[in-house]
């Protein structure tokens, strides 16, 4: 409602200064946040605790503008989910295995839907055991086949050499995909293991079985990474072709060398490329990743890894599709403000990334800090970057139809107060439905724009929308649009009232 009222107040007086500064917010922008099962923060919770934990997180992250979610559901060969390939996780009850009573994934994607946010199934490919697991459940799938992993540092790997582990993953992805309502699904930067000093990868003999007519190892590796993104990203499209299939990378690609060819940043550091074996550009360039989030978590001026070098860098090389930031709450309310020390480096970074070409959005890093609202985060965001609500990037590769405007838009007095009603759009196939609708609202002599962002009252799922009445002696313009699955807008429905 405080949202509101301000919108009113704004249009009312219309100021000019008002108006350029709202003005200058993207109207879609992606304003994700990770929601992380791995540490621990809900292991042992009964579902009711751990329902009123994720519900305070998702209503802080609602408040903040946050329009996707990135749930993590598979961490280890397991599931917060109902799973017909592998165990419960032991981040539920505290032991692999056992069912918890209740399906995690099922209801946030009632409650993220509910709050008008995406939902991204976010799941850890080839990771198969922690470190602090101790116990692993029967039927997880070490125990069915340890033949097709290796040991590293504590940790178990599906070893990414064996095409076999492959199709196992495609299948577990395909089985959440096809069951579940989600938007998106999402993986994050570990493919081959974090490097340790002095311990190599223990995959010599799966290299020398199948070479596949490479000679190095790390080329070998790559191809490797590379057959299981595509395969990963087509497994995703023949189930569902509207879900979005999305990588967040660690934030170096590549440390720069002179003479090289390939494209490095100016840092130095742990690398996709060469230490993980993740070719990341030529994912984004062959159309395997639908979205690319590198975390670029360090503070602008790090010494090895400037996130101002490395914003800029990421726009440059991967915005062959869409590109947002990975966001670090906690490192950037710590730093300062290299040009006003009165401040920390949430504004800087968040200016950086919405105007370096190329980027079209935020995820932050993560959710719990955002409903601690560490350093006034969440409160910045509210109040400023996110002050009105956004569209989802376009994805015109996937599908740039848009759905048919609403019908029979009519203006309501009902038992509680004045509403506004439309009906949904007729729709042929699943891809051209209305999913939600964006309410705009101008004011006498106030000309319609779309594409401007501080008139945009809502996102919302319903079919009907509350006016705020007050004496009926001013006049409005209220415009609803329709969006698909992938947030194709279509034209606008109008209805002249008076509040």
């Amino acid at each position: 409602m405080q949202k509101l009222l301000l919108f009113f107040i704004i249009l009312i007086f219309n100021t000019a200064s008002a108006s350029a500064q709202l003005g200058s917010a993207p109207k879609r922008e992606f304003r994700g946040t990770w929601i992380q099962c791995i540490n621990g923060q809900f292991q042992g919770l009964t579902p009711q605790q751990m329902q009123q934990k994720l519900t305070q997180q998702l209503n802080v992250c609602q408040a903040a503008g946050i329009n996707a979610v990135m749930f993590q559901v598979r961490g280890e060969a397991d599931a917060l989910y109902k799973s017909n390939y592998e165990p419960w996780s032991r981040f539920l009850t505290g032991t692999q295995g056992q069912n918890p009573g209740w399906d995690p994934l099922a209801w946030m994607v009632e409650q993220c839907h509910k709050r008008n946010m995406e939902i991204h199934a976010w799941i850890n490919p080839f990771r198969a055991k922690t470190k602090g697991t101790t116990a692993l459940a029967p039927n997880h799938p070490y125990q069915l086949h340890p033949e097709r992993f290796f040991e590293y540092d504590g940790l178990l790997i599906f070893d990414p050499g064996q095409e076999v582990n492959h199709h196992y993953i495609c299948s577990v992805v395909q089985d959440i995909v096809s069951r579940y309502d989600i938007d998106g699904l999402h993986i994050d930067d570990y493919f081959y293991p974090y490097p340790v000093a002095g311990l190599p990868i223990p995959d010599e003999q799966t290299f020398r079985r199948h070479p596949n007519g490479f000679k190095n190892i790390s080329d070998w590796r790559r191809y490797n990474v590379n057959c299981f993104i595509e395969r990963l990203h087509e497994s995703v499209r023949d189930v569902k072709p509207w879900v979005k299939f999305g990588v967040s990378p660690f934030g170096i690609y590549h440390n720069a060398h002179p003479g090289e060819k390939i494209p490095g940043s100016d840092t130095r550091g742990l690398q996709n490329y060469d230490d993980l074996y993740a070719d990341v550009l030529y994912w984004v360039n062959k159309g395997w990743v639908d979205y690319t989030i590198p975390q670029v978590y360090w503070e602008i001026g790090h010494s090895a890894a400037d996130y101002d070098r490395l914003v800029k860098w990421w726009g440059h090389y991967a915005a062959a599709r869409p590109l947002f930031i990975g966001q670090d709450i906690e490192r950037s309310v710590k730093a300062t403000d290299l040009r006003n020390s009165t401040r920390n480096q949430q504004a800087p970074k968040l200016d950086l990334a919405r105007t370096t070409r190329g980027v079209e959005g935020n995820c932050f890093w993560y959710s719990a800090a955002l409903a601690d609202n560490v350093g006034n985060y969440a409160y910045e965001l509210q109040e400023d970057y996110h002050l009105f609500p956004a569209l989802q990037p376009s994805m015109p590769f996937i599908d740039n139809k848009a759905p048919d405007k609403p019908r029979k838009m009519k203006a309501m007095w009902m038992a509680d107060g004045y509403y506004l009603f439309w009906t949904a759009p007729k729709a042929r196939n699943e891809m051209d439905r209305a999913r939600q609708y964006v309410v705009y609202c101008f004011p006498k002599g106030e000309k319609v724009n779309l594409e401007r962002t501080e008139y945009i009252l809502t996102i919302t799922n319903r079919t009907m929308f509350k006016l705020p009445y007050q004496n009926g002696k001013e006049h409005f313009t209220y415009v609803v649009t329709a969006l698909d699955r992938l947030h194709n807008e279509s034209k606008g429905s109008s209805k002249k009232v008076r509040l």
